[in-house]
């Protein structure tokens, strides 16, 4: 029998991690929220890995270099180990987003909502999107959590708020609307805990008087 894929919490970077300042370029300029830390740290005990996923237009619009991006990143994922905290992995697009209208290819392919991140880190890390959950402060978030089918949560942290309001008047709708993300993962916990209890009723093996093995 195959061995079942790992799931995933994915999470938005800025306004769900860590403050949103606008873009910033380097580590100094990060202002992680102190639940963040202990909220990855649940996630990782459940068996679910913790992956950002993140739109860095600022490379797009000159702020900083992908090199610096990169950097960054190196140095966001160190602090989250020194903390038992480690995180799965970062998937970010780098393109300066384009409208609509425009010539496809002076767009791309990466940004949320589109899948492209979800599809790249699923296929890198060895998860599976079905059952997973994405956790984020923009109507784009929510939008790639339906795209991917994972669970979309979202948060009340960074544009929380506002996308929620986007969110009462457009498509799409967050399977939950959670505090921060202490708030999200206690009820990605829960859920995740119910799912196992009614999964356990229904074993066959318990049913006939026998434990499973």
């Amino acid at each position: 029998m195959p061995m079942r894929k790992r799931r995933a919490v994915f999470i938005d970077r800025d306004g769900t991690l860590n403050r949103d300042i606008g873009y910033p370029g380097h580590w100094s300029q990060v202002h992680v929220y102190p639940y963040a830390f202990e909220a990855v740290r649940r996630i990782r005990a459940a068996g679910l890995a913790a992956v950002v996923v993140t739109n860095q237009s600022g490379v797009g619009r000159g702020c900083f270099s992908e090199d610096e991006l990169q950097e960054l990143h190196r140095e966001f994922g160190a602090a989250f180990e020194k903390q038992r905290a480690a995180l799965d992995g970062f998937f970010y697009c780098p393109h300066y987003p384009r409208p609509a209208a425009a010539a496809p290819a002076a767009g791309c392919s990466c940004a949320k909502p589109g899948p492209s991140l979800g599809f790249r880190a699923a296929a890198e890390l060895g998860l599976s999107l079905e059952g997973s959950y994405m956790v984020g402060d923009k109507a784009d978030d929510v939008h790639f959590g339906l795209n991917i089918g994972a669970v979309p949560i979202l948060v009340l942290t960074g544009y929380g708020r506002k996308a929620l309001r986007d969110l009462e008047t457009g498509r799409g709708r967050p399977a939950h609307v959670a505090e921060n993300l202490a708030a999200a993962t206690d009820w990605i916990i829960e859920r995740e805990k119910r799912a196992a209890r009614i999964s356990s009723d229904h074993d066959p093996r318990k049913r006939s008087g026998h434990d499973p093995v």
